[in-house]
């Protein structure tokens, strides 16, 4: 399948050459300062420290998401406090505090949007990329509606992946092997071609067995569920003239390979990693992501940056829908998406009273289904055919102003225009129905945020702040029930903060503690349509669920010994709301607002809102025992999510509620020179659980992982 890659030309400030440059390993091991590495932001378009940023975020480096076991986007969640991934297959519910995604539908948008090297990627799909070769990891939590946007209203998570160093050659090799036949291989080079110009080059690749074991039936086509054949690239060019100008391309090519989503019925008498199946199987996801990253700095100190990306993504699944070896039920799918955007901004001088950015933004997002592409049998076939797009434009701002020299205002806010259009056509076939859709719907909001920020002391800094967050609404597609399709409107987030940040014993200890209180408007969510017993729709629910909660972090560095943790309390309840419950027999219509209650029509008032943990827990050790020669470093990292809801029902009997879960993961370091070994394990008392529920079926989390690694840098 050919790709093509899309350049203009823009302007941008180059980012982290420096940090990236600090992040390779030492000639031979020495003693880590006895302090906490500063720690910064980049997500409000310039470097902030993060001890001084009135922000709610996690922020690692690439060693530490590495040490911590983090290769996916799903195992974030047990790196960080508030955030759950639900994993059921092509998409994924990325939610933070409760608040991103709880359905696997184009027509949905996210709420906690994903960047890689400052582009937004593919909102909920095409999530599967490895993370490899990284800089640093932020995750933002609460609403970005200022400089992320209106796919940010739970949060967002910025990628930025190792850039090139101007002249200095270096790089790494490592090669992993593991339990299931895992083997891994990575590596990356840096090269110098003058003064002003250098190439990173960058791979991954991952074969592994399947956790599962088909014991009823056998796959139809297509390859072992669960089997992993992943490879990815990655080129990045910077070139720097002049101290002034600094040109970065980049392209990344995946092709992932994970040979199907097995899955089987929530309350299956099966053992969690056994399947029955007499169905198809097949997943692959082959993306491309170019990004022109370019920035200019002006004599009088004004920075004009500009991000350039371009995505195309093919996704191919083929699935036993019924997670069972007699029914015919399957799903196909083999769609495309391209996603072009376009970012500019103006960004003051740090120095000064008076700081200020300002910014556009385009985005221009196709899915399309081809001829043949969408197939879904419950009995009969179903097909879909047609296009998706959407189409957001953007003007933002913050300006921030000291009243003194330690008391500081900010305010920030950003206009969006958004377009959603659904050109499809959806037909049975064996009974010669064909049903054509055209529907097109505009929608605006404003975002942005109020902050007050106090540097109490040079180590004490308060903040407060009111942020807002949008996700566009959209329409309903066609349907077999010849009902006209229906739009649902945005959700709206309205978040209110108070934080305190502080540095200890001479930076030897850092902390982070904040409360917040949410008010959420029109979640989306596909329920049994209110009128209509044969069809499912996209509605909102009506009224202000409410979230609030605690959260506190901290990193320490007590000589050899280092620590890090984070614990949140949460408390959720929805709105007065009647909602058809389609898992139960139809007894008549179900108004929203006065029900009335009968079997299926249910009041969820009080219930929590889906996938919102009440309590969430990390915390990982690690201790340096230096000699002469080397340094030995265990390392052991705990996290704990509490029980969560998959449905706003939060009916246990229908398999709605996810387990609590308990992870360990284990990490032992030897380092010599440029010669690095460890033996790891991920979830290391091999806890069985469900990772996600989706329409019936359950997906089981990873199961055990251990093995050793062999890394060189040079």
């Amino acid at each position: 399948m050919g790709r093509s890659i899309w350049i203009s030309t823009s302007f941008v400030a180059l980012m982290w050459c420096t940090a990236a440059n600090a992040q390779e390993a030492p000639a031979a091991p020495e003693a880590e300062a006895a302090t906490v590495e500063e720690v910064v932001v980049t997500a409000e378009r310039r470097t902030t420290n993060l001890q001084e940023a009135p922000i709610a975020a996690a922020v690692m480096s690439g060693k530490e998401i590495a040490d911590r076991g983090v290769t996916t986007i799903e195992q974030l969640q047990f790196a960080t406090p508030s955030l759950t991934v639900q994993n059921s297959g092509q998409g994924n519910s990325f939610n933070i505090r409760g608040i991103g995604k709880t359905e696997n539908s184009s027509s949905v948008g996210v709420g906690v949007i994903t960047y890689r090297d400052g582009v937004a990627v593919f909102p909920a799909y095409f999530q599967s990329e490895p993370l490899y070769d990284l800089q640093s990891v932020e995750v933002l939590r609460g609403p970005q509606g200022t400089f992320a946007g209106q796919n940010a209203t739970g949060g967002a998570v910025f990628i930025t992946q190792r850039k090139p160093t101007l002249g200095d050659f270096n790089g790494y090799a490592q090669g992993q092997y593991g339990n299931y036949n895992d083997l891994r291989l990575q590596g990356a080079i840096n090269v110098p071609v003058g003064d002003t110009l250098a190439v990173r080059l960058a791979f991954n690749t991952q074969s592994r067995d399947s956790f599962y074991k088909v014991v009823a039936g056998s796959p139809t086509t297509g390859g072992t569920p669960g089997e992993v054949n992943n490879y990815s690239l990655r080129g990045t060019v910077l070139w720097e003239p002049i101290d002034a100008l600094s040109v970065q391309f980049s392209t990344d090519y995946s092709m992932i390979d994970l040979g199907g989503y097995p899955s089987s019925p929530t309350f299956s008498p099966l053992d969690l990693f056994d399947i029955a199946t007499n169905g198809p199987y097949a997943a692959v996801d082959e993306t491309t992501r170019s990004v022109l990253n370019v920035g200019y700095e002006f004599p009088n100190g004004i920075k004009l940056k500009s991000i350039t990306g371009y995505q195309y993504g093919n996704t191919m699944v083929r699935a036993d829908t019924d997670g069972g070896a007699t029914l015919p039920f399957r799903f196909f799918d083999d769609v495309n998406q391209s996603l072009w955007s376009q970012e500019v901004n103006l960004v003051s001088p740090d120095e000064g009273r008076l700081s200020w950015v300002v910014g556009a933004y385009y985005q221009y997002d196709l899915i399309r289904f081809p001829k043949g592409g969408f197939v879904t049998n419950s009995g009969f076939d179903i097909t879909l055919q047609g296009r998706n797009p959407k189409t957001t434009w953007a003007g933002f701002g913050q300006i921030g102003f000291d009243i003194t020299d330690r008391l500081e205002v900010q305010v920030g806010a950003r206009y969006s225009k958004s377009t959603v259009v659904n050109d499809a056509v959806s037909a049975i076939p064996a009974f010669g129905i064909s049903l054509a859709q055209y529907d097109k719907r505009e929608e605006d909001a404003v975002t942005g945020k109020v902050a007050l920020n106090w540097r109490v002391t040079d180590d004490q800094f308060l903040y407060a702040f009111v942020a807002k967050g949008h996700k566009a609404g959209g329409i309903n597609g066609v349907n077999i029930a010849f009902v006209p399709p229906t739009a649902f409107e945005g959700e709206d987030v309205v978040d209110y903060e108070l934080g305190w940040k502080a540095d200890w014993f001479d930076g030897q200890l850092k902390t982070q503690v904040g409360g917040y209180y949410d008010t959420y408007e029109n979640f989306q969510i596909v329920l049994g349509d209110p009128t209509t017993v044969a069809i499912s729709s996209i509605v909102n629910v009506t009224g202000e669920t409410v979230i609030y909660g605690v959260e506190a972090t901290a990193q320490a560095r007590f000589g050899d010994f280092s620590i890090n943790t984070g614990l949140t309390f949460a408390h959720s309840e929805l709105p007065d709301y009647f909602a058809a419950d389609s898992r139960r027999p139809r007894t008549g219509p179900c108004n929203p607002d006065t029900g009335p209650a009968t079997g299926n029509c249910v009041n969820v008032e009080g219930n929590s809102q889906t996938y919102a943990p009440e309590m969430t827990f990390n915390l990982g050790v690690a201790y340096d025992f230096v000699f002469d020669g080397g340094k030995l470093t265990p390392r052991i990292d705990y996290s704990h999510i509490s029980e969560t809801w998959t449905t706003i029902f939060a009916n246990e009997t229908f398999g709605d509620k996810l387990a609590e879960r308990d992870i360990v993961n284990a990490q032992l370091t030897y380092q010599n020179g440029d010669w690095t070994v460890e033996a790891f394990s991920t979830n290391l008392t091999d806890q069985q659980y469900i990772g996600s529920i989706k329409s019936g079926q359950r997906y089981a989390g990873a199961p055990r992982q251990y093995g050793v690694r062999l890394r060189v840098n040079f």
